[in-house]
């Protein structure tokens, strides 16, 4: 009798063939393209192919000045020009709710007839004024800021103004090292360079001392940064308005000047609020433990720290106008304004420190009393 035979390694040694599919099912999400025409050329392609790969704003309608444009060349009338625009002044004409909100300027060119730009005759002068503030004419010679006469130690002598031109002025190698060296964006400098060069005479004494002063941390980038943005404020702002009861330091140059030259701003504003000497408090000197006021002379570095410090102490209680890394800057930028005009609160502080050591000068004979007994 024969063996049976076993059926599953057979069919595992068949090749099974699966039945060809009779409908395409597209994958969705997947574009299948196919080049049947290889010649590249779109006139041979039927009108389905044309369109398929047109994107949303490939098909749009077409304005409604060109409507009419295309409208008017059919029934031969007078349409739209679409080579030139619309004038302003012709829309506002039939705009009687948008004239309300449209400048004072062409207003007045709409009541006069004067209908387009391209139709109005150019003309010499303006009927507005294109400055954002009036600012009067200033006369060093004469005194006279905004049609009032300044004091007269406020005015800079002429010694003074020469020695400020004298510094302004930097002095430059001679001819035959510039032409030898060529290249150079700015005129080389005269040689020798002053003593510690690379500090002292790359910034202000006093732009460099004010960067100190605003670092924390350590963050010099940050501290000139702000510095940069303090200077530009200054340099930017509109000319400040001198105040007659809070004098500035005499030879102070006209207002319209300080923009012109920020670092001198600073420099004016900081010297000017800046005390001459601060209040040392002695214990035991007048005897059973009670402290002796004893007012102390300032030097040049000393008086601005406190007088800057006085500066940052009132910008910080400012309130920003908005947000930003500048904010902070722009507030010390207008309270050294403040401080320019009179409207700040260190003045204050400054005449407390005065009335203090004038009360106070007696005490600094204390030492000698025994001696003069």
């Amino acid at each position: 009798m024969p063996s049976a035979m076993n059926a599953i390694p057979t069919m595992r040694a068949l090749a099974f063939r699966p039945r060809p599919a009779t409908s395409f099912r597209p994958v969705v999400g997947v574009k299948r393209t196919c080049r049947s025409f290889a010649d590249g050329r779109s006139d041979k392609l039927p009108e389905a192919a044309k369109t398929e790969n047109s994107g949303p704003n490939m098909q749009q309608q077409e304005h409604v000045s060109e409507e009419a444009a295309k409208m008017a060349e059919i029934t031969g009338g007078n349409g739209p020009d679409m080579s030139v625009g619309t004038p302003v002044q012709e829309i506002l004409a039939e705009e009687k709710d948008e004239r309300k909100h449209a400048p004072q300027v062409m207003k007045d060119s709409i009541k006069a007839g004067n209908q387009g730009a391209q139709n109005s005759k150019p003309s010499t002068s303006r009927p507005f004024s294109t400055m954002a503030r009036r600012r009067a004419a200033e006369d060093m010679t004469s005194g006279m800021v905004g049609g009032e006469a300044l004091p007269t130690s406020m005015l800079p002598s002429v010694e003074q103004r020469a020695l400020y031109a004298q510094h302004q002025a930097q002095p430059l190698a001679p001819e035959i090292v510039q032409e030898e060296k060529k290249g150079h964006k700015f005129p080389l400098p005269a040689l020798p360079l002053p003593p510690n060069g690379n500090k002292d005479h790359r910034y202000d004494p006093v732009v460099s001392q004010v960067t100190n002063l605003l670092m924390r941390d350590g963050k010099k980038s940050v501290a000139q940064r702000n510095m940069a943005v303090i200077l530009s404020t200054l340099r930017t702002a509109p000319p400040p308005t001198y105040s007659k009861a809070r004098p500035l330091l005499p030879g102070a140059p006209p207002a319209g000047h300080l923009p012109l030259h920020p670092v001198l701003y600073l420099t004016l504003a900081i010297d000017s609020i800046a005390p001459l000497l601060r209040i040392r408090s002695q214990r035991g000197a007048a005897g059973g433990g009670v402290a002796l006021q004893i007012p102390v002379p300032l030097g040049l570095r000393q008086r601005r720290r406190t007088a800057f410090t006085w500066i940052l102490d009132a910008a910080s209680k400012r309130k920003s106008r908005g947000s930003g890394n500048d904010q902070f800057a722009g507030r010390v930028a207008e309270e050294i304004i403040a401080v320019i005009e009179g409207r700040s609160g260190v003045w204050e502080k400054r005449a407390a420190v005065h009335r203090l050591g004038t009360t106070a000068r007696s005490n600094l004979t204390f030492g000698n009393r025994g001696a003069r007994r």
